[in-house]
């Protein structure tokens, strides 16, 4: 309990008040006279005495108990409550037995009134009539505990009574007290005032300001903690109640020290001296550095590794630091053909660390081991190729007769963090003649009731001379123990002896020198039934390419004999093959591959958008802002949240308003050539919107935009691998389209979409626009009419409309030129019949500024006039990634020659200002650097150095050279032009 809140009003060892008295007895003889008007003196009297303890004292007595109806007022000066809500009144007084009076009459009492006045300002002062017009709160009737009967003027005899009263809630600026007398013989010892609170206060690490207690006794009152220095909040909010007794209560929430301090003392927060640390808030103590660790500074939250040793990305602060392992020790190699076991023993040293593992790096030498290479991508490596936990692993599927270079890294987790490359040892091994891959699909030729024909193709490595070939054969409905032998001297054979109407399963192997090679897949093919031969149609379906390696192109009849016959009777549920042809399995690409089907070849062309596009409920589709404008409408950004996934954003394409059937049926037919697609390099389709308006196509958001718009935003902002990965993403995409027999038509960099990632994706599947005989773009504009893409089209797509897989790669070239001049119009501001002209004479746009001549080399191969000596995109993908693996195959930059075509630097004689020529090179956002920086005259910028470019501003490397490589041209052209410059 606190009490320093008011100074006291009466009493001794108090503040005087006599003064006090003074002033409230003149107001109270005021009182008397209205009330009684009768006497005008003041009935309380101030007067000397003593207390109990013999003390002098002042002290204000009233004893008028013979004279009747006694109404005696004593009245404080005004006090301010200073923000209390409730006030206590401590009250010291004697009272005189009534019945130790002689003579008393019955209006004597023995007890006193306690009031009080709540008011905003001063307002009884002398002259005022204020006890008319106040209303006082009575705040209880005193009465004496004891009185005393005889009187002892030296004060031995006194009974001092002392009473505690309290009242509230207050609101106003302050208070005044009174005290009634109505026939009692008392006198006032002492009166103070006083209210409570809780003291400030530092608990759980907060501290906690003074804070009054509440109206009420009962209350509490809420205080809001702060964190004392260098700690911080576990539970929000941090509170303490104050209670009506001033005394904290029921804490709620707490701090606790930071990471780097620890608790002292309960109340304050120490930083951890060097040589410890703390890493976590909260109660813990600082901690010696573990091994191989120190700090420096105080308040250190984690202890800094010495020099090679380090912490791994998973360890605990608390953990040693470690460092990397010594190499492994005593590797051996055990060969067998085309495999090799490699065996060896664990580091000596492991870094102090358990989590050792090896890393197994293959490369593939020529005999003399000058030159090696990164091994295929079939090499197979059991377990694993990396993170092998054991000390041994199995390598197959090597070249035959080939040197072979292993190196076997030891790593732990902290490897990645040292700058030094990982501990290794190396051994080099030959391998000897191999067995023949596998041979990768068989066809049917021709099928009777008792027998069938049937073809394959070599194996992609035949590994030597290829001696025969064994088939294994078994009934479906049999187990594969009952499996009968056949041998064939070529790559086809008649399986006779067989029951009418079966199903047989079917496996080939090839047999080489080294011995035979691994069973194919195995197959499903079905003997006839009613004992018609049935032969493939004359009219061949698609080309499939064969091995890459032995070159040969393998026609392939896409004709099963159930699907031939399929007319003429109904065939087993057993049979592999299925009456659609796009369930055909061809031998290229992933093992299921399906053929695409052509829309348009439907008689309902709506039951291809049923078949190959998911129906996507409209209300799943938000649409929040226009993007764009497509052929048949507006294209949106929108969100899209299905059932049971994450919303994603997509791109809307929208169906205008007012459209006929044939316009709705062209407008799905995208999506219905989409939806057939599925790989990481391809727009993806999520779904369409046909049961209610607008009709819509939904596909994934690609956040970048069109690749050749935002190459130009980005000029000369990559480096040329991150080029030739997009261009890469841009090949794989293609290759897949290609062998699914989908023919692309209009591959342009404005026809591939970048994610945030970077990673491009083929789009624009629109075919019906090509079938229009409108001229409206140049871009489209052909003079043997129609609709083609000119500057990205094969010549012999232009003159015969023969578009092929063939004529893509023409235009994939086309997008590698883009794509490495960032974003410029391919053949600049040619007309289309100039660049017909152009092509059929032989030229070919230059390598673009900077340009790799290795990519160059590949841009002229896919610009070759004789369409079948061009590079397949299965070739193209494969000469990128070898591009990518070794990027010094990049450093080589082609020579820009002069020829017809090259209009990528400008004639500086056309320009009359520095400003048109920053325009003409497309780098007019450097006007100002330029302009503010003196270089106002093309005689000036063509001075200038390439610390001139930096010191004005341009930092970007490519920007640097685009603009250095035309300034140089600029002063050829200036000393070979008598033609004054601007």
């Amino acid at each position: 309990m606190h009490s320093n809140g008011f100074p006291s009003i009466l009493g001794s060892r108090e503040v005087p008040a006599c003064l006090i008295v003074i002033q409230q007895c003149i107001i109270l003889n005021l009182l008397h006279t209205i009330f009684y008007n009768v006497s005008t003196r003041c009935p309380w009297e101030e007067v000397s005495g003593y207390d109990e303890n013999l003390n002098t004292i002042r002290t204000y007595q009233v004893c008028n108990v013979f004279e009747p109806s006694q109404n005696n007022w004593l009245l404080t000066t005004f006090i301010d409550r200073r923000g209390a809500q409730r006030i206590y009144v401590e009250i010291r007084f004697t009272v005189r037995d009534c019945s130790s009076i002689p003579n008393v009459p019955g209006s004597c009492k023995e007890t006193f009134n306690l009031y009080y006045y709540e008011t905003d300002a001063v307002i009884a002062t002398k002259g005022t009539v204020f006890w008319m017009e106040a209303p006082y709160l009575k705040v209880d009737t005193i009465a004496a505990d004891e009185s005393f009967s005889q009187v002892d003027f030296g004060g031995r005899l006194m009974k001092v009574n002392t009473e505690v009263r309290s009242f509230g809630p207050l609101s106003k600026n302050g208070f005044y007290l009174a005290f009634q007398d109505y026939g009692a013989c008392m006198s006032l010892l002492s009166v103070r005032v006083f209210y409570k609170k809780c003291p400030s206060v530092v608990q759980n690490f907060a501290v906690f300001p003074e804070t009054m207690t509440g109206a009420e006794s009962t209350s509490l009152v809420i205080a809001r903690g702060t964190c004392i220095a260098n700690s911080e909040e576990v539970d929000v909010p941090i509170k303490l109640y104050c209670n009506g007794d001033g005394e904290w209560m029921v804490p709620i929430g707490s701090c606790t020290c930071k990471a780097g301090f620890e608790p002292d003392n309960g109340n304050v927060c120490r930083a951890c001296p060097p040589g410890t640390f703390k890493p976590t808030q909260g109660p813990s103590l600082c901690l010696q550095c573990p091994p191989n660790s120190r700090s420096t500074s105080e308040a250190a939250t984690i202890c800094v590794c010495r020099n090679g040793y380090y912490r791994g990305d998973g360890d605990q602060p608390d953990k040693p630091c470690t460092s990397v392992p010594s190499s492994p020790r005593n590797v051996i190699s055990i060969v067998n053909e085309t495999s090799v076991i490699l065996e060896w023993h664990a580091p000596r040293e492991t870094g102090g660390r358990d989590d050792v593992v090896y890393n197994i790096v293959c490369k593939k030498c020529q005999a003399n081991r000058r030159s090696c290479s990164h091994c295929d991508d079939n090499v197979e490596f059991v377990p694993r190729q990396l993170g092998l936990t054991e000390t041994r692993v199995f390598i197959s599927n090597l070249l035959a007769h080939t040197v072979y270079s292993f190196e076997i890294q030891a790593v732990n987790g902290v490897s990645n963090k040292s700058p030094y490359p990982a501990q290794h040892v190396s051994i080099d091994i030959t391998t000897n003649q191999a067995a023949p891959s596998i041979v990768p699909i068989m066809h049917q030729i021709s099928s009777t009731m008792n027998s069938f024909t049937l073809s394959w193709p070599q194996p992609e490595q035949p590994n030597g001379i290829i001696l025969d070939y064994e088939l294994r054969y078994y009934e479906k409905d049999h187990a594969e123990i009952n499996s009968t032998i056949l041998r064939s001297q070529t790559n086809t054979a008649r399986v006779e002896a067989l029951r009418p109407g079966t199903v047989y399963v079917v496996q080939v192997r090839a047999r080489t020198v080294a011995g035979f090679g691994k069973y194919s897949s195995k197959m499903c093919f079905q003997t006839l039934t009613d004992g018609k031969d049935c032969r493939p149609p004359i009219k061949p379906l698609p080309l499939i390419a064969g091995s890459a390696a032995a070159g040969v192109v393998f026609i392939v009849s896409l004709i099963a004999i159930s699907i031939v016959c399929s007319r003429k009777r109904a065939y087993s549920k057993e049979a592999v093959y299925s009456d659609k042809l796009q369930h055909y399995t061809t031998g290229r690409g992933s093992p299921g591959m399906k053929i695409y089907i052509d829309p348009f070849t439907y008689e309902d062309p709506n039951e291809a958008v049923r078949e190959f596009a998911k129906e996507i409920d409209v209300s799943t589709v938000k649409i929040e802002e226009v993007i764009g404008a497509g052929e048949f409408g507006e294209v949106y950004k929108g969100r899209l949240k299905l059932p049971g996934k994450r919303e994603i954003y997509v791109a809307i394409k929208t169906l205008k308003a007012g459209y006929v059937e044939k316009q709705r049926r062209d407008f799905l037919s995208e999506a219905s050539i989409m939806g057939q697609f599925d790989h990481p390099n391809i727009i993806r389709l999520e779904g369409v919107v046909t049961k209610s308006r607008p009709v819509m196509i939904v596909t994934e958001f690609m956040e970048n935009g069109a690749l050749d718009s935002f190459l130009r935003q980005n000029d000369g902002q990559f480096t040329v691998i991150q080029l030739v990965g997009m261009m890469r993403g841009i090949s794989a995409g293609m290759k897949y389209l290609s062998e699914m027999n989908y023919v692309h038509r209009d591959l342009a960099a404005r026809n591939i979409l970048v994610n945030s990632n970077l990673v491009c994706k083929v789009s624009d599947f629109g075919l019906s626009r090509y079938l229009q005989d409108d001229t409206s773009d140049p871009s489209y504009t052909s003079s043997l009419g129609g609709k083609i893409p000119v500057r990205w089209t094969a010549p012999e797509a232009i003159a015969y409309r023969k578009f092929t897989s063939a004529s893509d790669v023409w235009s994939y070239g086309i997008v590698m030129w883009e794509v490495m001049s960032f974003g410029e119009r391919p053949y600049w501001d040619m007309s289309n019949q100039d660049v017909i002209n152009a092509i059929e004479q032989d030229y070919r746009l230059p390598p673009p500024m900077d340009c790799p001549s290795a990519l160059h080399q590949l841009m002229l191969d896919c610009w070759q006039k004789d369409r079948n000596v061009r590079p397949r995109f299965t070739d193209i993908v494969s000469t990128l990634d070898k591009m990518i693996r070794n990027p010094a195959s990049l450093k080589a930059v082609a020579n820009i020659p002069a020829p017809l075509l090259d209009r990528s630097i400008p004639d500086v004689n056309t320009f009359s200002s520095v400003e048109d020529w920053l325009a003409a090179i497309k780098m007019s956002q450097y006007r100002d650097n330029f302009l503010n920086s003196g270089f106002t005259s093309l005689q000036l910028v063509a001075q200038m150095t390439s610390e001139d470019l930096l010191r004005i501003g341009v930092t970007l490397a490519g920007h640097q050279k685009k603009i250095l490589t035309n300034i140089q041209s600029m002063r050829v052209q200036m000393s070979q032009s008598s033609t004054p410059m601007a």
